[in-house]
């Protein structure tokens, strides 16, 4: 039985409709109650058996069928949780890019942190966007979607850096803050593998 009979049987059984919005809801109540103490210091037991009521008072009306007609919960958690997989996963590939070019960016000694940030956000929307179907490129823009382009523009924007950082002057006292912060960025990331 291969991986994907394994998951069709599973979605059979309940998986989505039962067991996830379940581990889901008590989850979230568990970590709100050791968080916030709302019962008490040290009362995990308590906080436990609270989350476990109000996973099961979310799972059973469902599986029961008793919630009003478009207010099932489980469904609604259903049909909301792939779009904040979907946030999540861009919000964390713009702080990876944000990592990899080094939260503090100097050039010259002028911090373009914030404009680093925006660049990241702005390629990653545009990426997702498109992706998605939320919007098309312009027409004049579509070879920007194309693989062998992307890879021939990111080729020749890292051969630009490297001569710009080989043939700049050095000014008095600047600290080259940006290529630093990126090598050690980079250098850090290899070393964890």
């Amino acid at each position: 039985m291969g991986f994907v009979e394994v998951l069709r049987t599973l979605e059979a059984q309940g998986i989505s409709d039962v067991l996830l919005p379940f581990i889901l809801i008590f989850t979230i109540v568990f970590a709100t109650l050791q968080k916030t103490k709302i019962l008490g210091d040290g009362k995990k037991n308590y906080n436990v058996v609270v989350s476990l009521v109000f996973g099961l008072g979310v799972v059973i009306p469902h599986v029961l069928g008793t919630y009003p007609r478009g207010a099932d919960i489980v469904d609604i958690i259903n049909q909301i949780l792939p779009e904040v997989s979907l946030a999540l996963v861009a919000i964390i590939m713009v702080l990876l890019m944000i990592g990899v070019w080094g939260a503090n960016v100097e050039i010259a000694g002028t911090s373009i942190g914030g404009w680093v940030a925006f660049f990241s956000f702005l390629f990653i929307f545009v990426l997702f966007g498109t992706a998605i179907g939320w919007f098309t490129l312009p027409g004049w823009l579509s070879w920007a979607v194309d693989p062998e382009t992307q890879s021939l523009i990111i080729v020749i924007l890292v051969f630009g850096l490297i001569i710009w950082y080989i043939t700049k002057e050095e000014t008095k006292g600047s600290t080259n803050g940006f290529f630093k912060r990126f090598g050690e960025n980079l250098g850090g990331m290899l070393k964890d593998k």
